[in-house]
C-alpha cells in the first residue's frame, strides 16, 4: 500500500440503499462493480436525513449540530468552523485538494473548507460533473509527483425531479416500503430508476477514468450519498427509511475482495478510518471511530449506537435517533403532531398519499422500533410494558449523547440565524414563500427563490 492513498469521495443526492449491491431490482452495474471490488457496508446510517447536515457531519466527522450545521446551506446555515472540513485537514498533510460538482456546505469560497480548485460547470448534473471530474482525474495522474490529491465528486442525482419516463415503465417496478403497489408509486418509482441509471453512468465514467489514469491500486474510492430518497416518510425522516445509506469503499488498505460488512456503522466513521489510512492524527473533534479495526479483522463490530439528528430542513422538524442494532428511539422537541410537509420533496408519491389524507395523520412524540421484528418500522412500540427499561436506556443514551455533544436542543427551540430562511411547518410545500430571520428576532414572509432542498 502506498504511504498515502490518493482519495476519490464520490457522493449522490437522496439515494439511500437503492443501489444493486443493497440487492434492489436496480441497474447500476458501476456500482454493484465497485461493490465487488471492495468493501460493502450494509448497516451504514447518515448523521442526518437531511442535505446540507448530513454531509457536514460527514465531512467534520461530527454531529451535525456540533459543526453548526443545522439546516440547508443555501438557506442561510454554515460550518461553525471551515477549518474542520476533511480538506482543511488534508491539504497541510500534502494533499491536492479539489471539488467537482455540489458541495452544499456553504455559500462562501470553497477555499474556506480546504479546495485548492473547484471545478467551473454548467451545473451538478452528471452530464456535467462526470466529465469533468474524468478530466481533473487525468491531469492529476499527469502531476503525480505533486502529492497525492483528495478529489471530491458530487452528483445531483439522484434528486427530485426525476427524469420524465414513459407511463408503462412502472409495470414491473416495486415501489418502496412503506407504500403499497399502485400505478403512481409504481411510475413514480420508476422515475427514480431512470435517475439512478444516470448516476450510476456518471460514477462509471468517473471509475473509468481513474483506471485510464492507472491510479485504481492507490486509490481509496469512498461512494455513499447523503440519506434516504426523496420519498413520504423517507428522506428528513429518522427511520431506517431516511437514514440508511449505501457505503461502498474500494481502495488499498484492505478495502477490497468484494467483502460485506454487518457491523453497526455510521459516515462521522469516515473521517478517522481516513485518518488512520493515511497515518495521521486523530482532530480532538472528531466523534466516529476508524472503521480500520473491521477490515483488519480485528473485531466485529466498532459502535454499539449510531445517532441521527433533523433541526431545519426547508422547515423546522426538529429530533433527534439512536439506533443500535436491536432497537431504533426516536424523539420528537415540539409540540407538532402532524406531517411538515415542506420537508417532504415534491412528487407523484407525496400526491398519492396527501389525496388518501395523510397530512392527517398523526405523527407520535417518541418512537422505539424493533428492527428484528419490524424492520420496515411501521410498529411503534413505545408503550409497551415490558419494553419500559429498553426505552429508559435509550432516553438515556440520546441524553448523554446530545449533552456530551453540545446540543443546542437541550436549551429550547433553535432560533432561525439571521438572514437565514425557512418554510412555516404548516407549509404545504417547500416551494411556499419563505420565513426570513430578521435582526429583531422577528420573521418576515419573503418570496421564495429557490427550489432546490
Amino acid at each position: 500500500m502506498p504511504d498515502r492513498p490518493n482519495i476519490l469521495y464520490i457522493h449522490s443526492h437522496d439515494t439511500g440503499r437503492y443501489v444493486q449491491p443493497y440487492g434492489f431490482a436496480l441497474e447500476t452495474p458501476n456500482i454493484q462493480r465497485l461493490a465487488e471490488e471492495g468493501v460493502l457496508f450494509r448497516q451504514a446510517f447518515t448523521t442526518a436525513p437531511t442535505c446540507s447536515p448530513s454531509r457536514a457531519g460527514m465531512l467534520t466527522g461530527q454531529a451535525p449540530h456540533s459543526a453548526g450545521m443545522l439546516g440547508l446551506a443555501h438557506r442561510g446555515f454554515e460550518l461553525k468552523e471551515p477549518g474542520q472540513h476533511l480538506a482543511a485537514v488534508l491539504r497541510p498533510n500534502g494533499y491536492r485538494t479539489h471539488l467537482c460538482g455540489v458541495q452544499h456546505v456553504t455559500t462562501k469560497d470553497v477555499r474556506a473548507t480546504g479546495y485548492d480548485h473547484a471545478a467551473q460547470l454548467a451545473d451538478q448534473m452528471v452530464a456535467s460533473v462526470a466529465p469533468a471530474a474524468a478530466r481533473t482525474i487525468a491531469e492529476l495522474a499527469a502531476h503525480s509527483d505533486d502529492g497525492p490529491f483528495f478529489l471530491d465528486v458530487r452528483f445531483v442525482e439522484t434528486h427530485r425531479p426525476f427524469p420524465p419516463v414513459d407511463p408503462a415503465a412502472g409495470r414491473y417496478v416495486r415501489p418502496p416500503a412503506p407504500f403499497p403497489d399502485t400505478p403512481e408509486t409504481r411510475h413514480d418509482m420508476a422515475a427514480y430508476h431512470a435517475s439512478v441509471r444516470e448516476l450510476d453512468r456518471g460514477i462509471g465514467v468517473v471509475l473509468d477514468a481513474l483506471e485510464d489514469a492507472g491510479l485504481t491500486d492507490s486509490t481509496l474510492v469512498i461512494n455513499t450519498t447523503d440519506h434516504g430518497i426523496a420519498f413520504p416518510a423517507m428522506k428528513c425522516n429518522l427511520t431506517d427509511h431516511g437514514t440508511g445509506v449505501m457505503l461502498i469503499m474500494r481502495g488499498p488498505g484492505g478495502f477490497e475482495g468484494g467483502q460485506v460488512i454487518d457491523a453497526l456503522v455510521s459516515q462521522v466513521d469516515i473521517f478517522p478510518t481516513v485518518c488512520d489510512l493515511i497515518g495521521i492524527g486523530h482532530p480532538a473533534w472528531l466523534q466516529g471511530t476508524s472503521l480500520m479495526p473491521l477490515i483488519e479483522g480485528a473485531t466485529d463490530e466498532v459502535n454499539d449506537q449510531a445517532f441521527s439528528e433533523v433541526t431545519y430542513h426547508a422547515a423546522y422538524e426538529p429530533q433527534r435517533m439512536v439506533r443500535t442494532t436491536r432497537w431504533t428511539y426516536i424523539r420528537r422537541f415540539d409540540s407538532r403532531s402532524l406531517p411538515v410537509l415542506p420537508n417532504c420533496d415534491d412528487g407523484a408519491t407525496r400526491d398519492f398519499w396527501l389525496e388518501q389524507g395523510w397530512d392527517d395523520r398523526p405523527i407520535d412524540r417518541e418512537q422505539l422500533y424493533d428492527n428484528l421484528f419490524d424492520n420496515v418500522q411501521a410498529r411503534n412500540v413505545i408503550a409497551d410494558p415490558e419494553l419500559a427499561s429498553t426505552v429508559e436506556d435509550l432516553r438515556g443514551r440520546l441524553d448523554r449523547w446530545m449533552s456530551a455533544t453540545g446540543d443546542p436542543l437541550l436549551d429550547g427551540p433553535v432560533p432561525l440565524p439571521v438572514g437565514a430562511a425557512a418554510n412555516d411547518p404548516t407549509d404545504r410545500s417547500f416551494l411556499d414563500d419563505f420565513l426570513v430571520a430578521q435582526p429583531d428576532g422577528s420573521l418576515l414572509r419573503t418570496p421564495n427563490p429557490r427550489t432546490l432542498r
